[in-house]
């Protein structure tokens, strides 16, 4: 793996050097983007809307539009907006984890210790597990400030950078049903979720999406077709909601037997 930041992350006044490392991959299918007319394959260019001619990279700035010019902005201009936050991952308060709603998480990184961070280092690790807390803190990242969370994953400290607050919409636009549900009904619910709970395994969990559309590919390339199935996505009644809850419930015990 190969590291994406590096710098160090403190709490108190202890100081850990840390690497930052990307803890998940994308295993979406490379696909190419083709003329319909030759298949030939369609490349993007950064160009000049002046000119029309093409720009290499090393003579691509960034600038912020100021009235009628731009004010060009230079790699120290980034890293003095906030040399402390380009630098370090501060924690700034420790939070229960069942204070977080899953909607904030965006994207997981690991954190991976420097020469001399491994006591300090194992020190915050060790502190979180026992306390089964998370540490908050803000940071600067490819020209951004990031909020995020520091945990523990399989004995390594992960950070998840979050959203902020301003960036989650409010869902008092969405139109939500205000039909009244009876006690007989959400008890048998809360059975059928009983039934259905049991630990939750990550490796039994496969990316069936990938594989499938992989053997479509493959069938395509031979000349085979591929057969499509039905799913029967019917909404469920108001009135054929007990009976559906009643067969799920039969179904999962036939199976558990």
């Amino acid at each position: 793996m190969r590291s994406i930041w590096n710098g160090s992350i403190s709490f108190g006044l202890v100081s850990i050097p840390i690497k930052m490392y990307s803890a998940s991959e994308d295993r979406k299918l490379d696909l190419d983007m083709l003329d319909v007319h030759d298949n030939a394959r369609i490349r993007y260019k950064r160009v000049n809307e002046e000119t029309g001619k093409e720009v290499e990279w090393k003579d691509i700035v960034k600038g912020f539009k100021q009235d009628d010019s731009y004010v060009i902005l230079e790699k120290e201009d980034f890293e003095m907006a906030n040399m402390k936050k380009s630098k370090t991952i501060d924690i700034e308060e420790f939070i229960e984890e069942s204070e977080v709603s899953d909607l904030l998480y965006k994207s997981p990184y690991f954190l991976e210790p420097q020469k001399e961070g491994s006591k300090s280092y194992n020190l915050l690790r060790d502190a979180l597990k026992k306390t089964k807390k998370l540490g908050v803190a803000t940071f600067v990242m490819r020209q951004k400030e990031h909020l995020s969370l520091i945990g523990i994953y399989k004995d390594a400290l992960v950070l998840h950078v979050i959203r902020f607050a301003d960036e989650i919409r409010d869902p008092k636009d969405l139109k939500l049903p205000t039909t009244k549900v009876s006690k007989k009904e959400v008890d048998m619910a809360l059975s059928l979720i009983a039934n259905y709970t049991s630990k939750f395994d990550l490796e039994k969990y496969k990316d069936v999406y990938n594989k499938q559309l992989m053997k479509i590919i493959k069938n395509k390339s031979t000349g085979k077709k591929s057969r499509s199935k039905k799913v029967d996505t019917t909404p469920t009644q108001a009135e054929d909601l007990m009976a559906k809850l009643k067969a799920s419930l039969e179904k999962k015990k036939s199976k558990a037997s």
